[in-house]
């Protein structure tokens, strides 16, 4: 699949919206910058877990949050320019395998936090490909946001790990922006199990 000819299909932020609702119980990593804006925009909630920084680490996180808790389904939302600095990651995931750890990846092919400069992916990197090729067997690419549904059951259902490229437009969209303290967004997080802060 090309994904420059497919891009713009599937809004961001509706398609965030709607996961994050079907799923209301997972634990959510998401990556710098503009998923995280669009995971706060769904909800605020002590299960998100933002990283304001460490780009290309969220789906590193997710692999531990996910073997660390694994009766809980773990969703990292990131993005493709996040995602493409933290290539390494998949295929650890790919080697580990846990069941309960999703990497969904909202793909603009651009680096929006840095001034739009085109990402990989509009220049010829297959995100979807990549994962498979570390041997994550379960990979979607959607292009439509009537594929959410479908989605969310398996992310839910934890049969194995998952990794979803979603097709999205370029639109400048607000920033709405969690807090930007990452000691009270860490223990926040621990409290969800039971553990004190530090």
């Amino acid at each position: 699949m090309n994904p420059v000819a497919i891009k713009g299909i599937v809004h961001r932020r509706e398609f965030v919206r709607r996961l994050i609702a079907a799923c209301p119980d997972v634990l959510i990593v998401s990556g710098l910058g503009s998923s995280t804006y669009d995971v706060f925009s769904a909800g605020d909630r002590p299960e998100n877990f933002y990283l304001w920084g460490a780009m290309g680490g969220a789906a590193a996180v997710g692999l531990g949050l996910a073997i660390a808790q694994p009766n809980r389904s773990v969703l990292v939302i990131t993005g493709d320019g996040e995602q493409l600095m933290g290539l390494g990651s998949l295929c650890t995931i790919g080697a580990q395998k846990p069941k309960n750890l999703n990497l969904v990846v909202i793909d603009n092919g651009h680096y929006g936090e840095t001034g739009m400069q085109l990402s990989h992916t509009s220049l010829g990197t297959d995100l979807a490909a990549v994962a498979r090729a570390c041997s994550i067997t379960r990979v979607e690419e959607i292009t439509d946001i009537a594929q959410v549904s479908n989605l969310a059951n398996k992310i839910n259902t934890r049969e194995t790990t998952l990794f979803a490229q979603v097709f999205v437009g370029t639109d400048e969209l607000s920033r709405t922006l969690p807090s930007r303290d990452g000691v009270h967004i860490k223990n926040r997080f621990r409290g969800v199990f039971g553990l004190q802060p530090i």
